[in-house]
């Protein structure tokens, strides 16, 4: 059998890993791990991807209330969860209006009520 090969690549900075993934095509997801918040806010805000899961790399996927993201090449649609249900949908919205509609108190030809409220707020 022959599965995928994860590459391993060392660096020195945390800007150079920065630079080499925003190189390159927009990734579907970043898996930073780490306990260090700055680094990880870091990788967060400066390289651009479809989702993100922290010190996770499984369950990422299995988080139906999270939005299927993707940018660039990775963002072919977005089919996972609610957000899949919206991308299938056409919304269809239907007004209907009361019987009974305050609106006509607005609307022509103004009677006596409409003279009494206009001569009391015009007072």
């Amino acid at each position: 059998m022959f599965g995928p090969i994860l590459p391993l690549v060392g660096y020195r900075e945390l800007g150079e890993v920065i630079a080499r993934v925003n190189a390159g095509p927009r990734p579907l997801a970043l898996y930073p791990f780490s306990h260090n918040k700055e680094r990880v806010s870091m990788l967060i805000e400066r390289v651009m991807s479809g989702g993100v899961s922290v010190n996770d790399a499984v369950l990422h996927v299995g988080q139906d209330d999270l939005p299927f993201g993707g940018v660039g090449e990775s963002g072919m649609g977005h089919y996972h969860g609610y957000e899949g249900f919206l991308t299938f949908s056409k919304l269809r919205p239907v007004f209907r209006q009361a019987r009974w509609s305050s609106m006509k108190l607005l609307k022509p030809p103004y009677g006596k009520l409409a003279d009494r409220l206009l001569a009391f707020f015009t007072r």
